[in-house]
């Protein structure tokens, strides 16, 4: 089963779970959900009645713990720890995956040094393994561990929820793609407009040049074939000529 697929399946369980309890039953099944191995989105959770509900009662704390799990990092829970539940082994695990994620969207040359200082890692070798055991043999990034340059280069990463706003965001990026596209397009099909003229200028010249060639090689044709029908004396009649005006 890929990941996608997985996801899904595990979206549409906790969903339905998100739906049926409430109060602390509700808590129990965030919790859940925060610290399943691999489940790596959220967004559906959080848009529940159910779970919206949560909002402004004793367990808001696990509202805003979900929503650290949807859009937040390791730093970003260091400096809230206070006021959200306490993380078992697990989320941490969980939370510092995300965190890879969130840093893999804005760049794809990761250095180990803001890598090391975002998930608290002390050591390259510990930061490493952390790569290759708990991201890359998830499936939630590919890329290559560089040691020289002590970086990890980022060839894919698994995409996060979206951030509030975020969405708007994307619209303006993306409509600016487009526009950029639209005007490389415009500019390719000039390119080959003029291209094209050219060529058409080329074989316009090329036969022009050709049918040049070709009156230059008649009219030296017809030149020798006048030199040679053209009466020329022997020496013989040269001798008989000198006679006749001497008689």
């Amino acid at each position: 089963m890929d990941i996608e697929q997985k996801q899904e399946e595990l979206i549409e369980h906790f969903v339905n779970q998100a739906s049926t309890f409430q109060g602390s039953s509700l808590a129990t099944v965030i919790i859940a959900a925060t610290s399943h191995p691999s489940l790596f989105a959220f967004s559906e959770i959080l848009s529940v009645p159910n779970v919206i509900e949560l909002q402004g009662t004793e367990h808001s704390i696990y509202l805003d713990l979900l929503r650290m799990f949807a859009h937040g990092t390791w730093s970003e829970y260091k400096s809230s720890a206070s006021i959200l539940p306490p993380f078992a082994p697990d989320q941490v695990l969980k939370l510092k995956q995300l965190t890879v994620l969130t840093l893999a969207e804005t760049n794809k040359v990761l250095p180990y040094d803001v890598l090391m200082q975002e998930l608290d890692v002390v050591n390259v070798r510990e930061l490493e393994d952390f790569l290759i055991n708990e991201c890359m043999y998830v499936g939630i990034v590919r890329g290559k561990l560089d040691q020289f340059r002590r970086c990890f280069q980022v060839q894919f990463a698994a995409g996060r929820d979206l951030r509030p706003g975020q969405l708007g965001s994307m619209i303006h990026t993306l409509s600016n793609w487009l526009s950029t596209s639209d005007n490389l397009l415009i500019s390719i099909q000039e390119k080959i407009k003029w291209a094209d003229t050219m060529s058409d200028l080329d074989k316009k010249h090329k036969k022009e040049a050709d049918e040049r060639m070709e009156e230059v090689k008649k009219a030296l044709s017809l030149k020798k074939l006048q030199t040679v029908s053209r009466p020329t004396l022997t020496s013989e009649g040269t001798r008989r000529c000198s006679l006749n005006l001497v008689e």
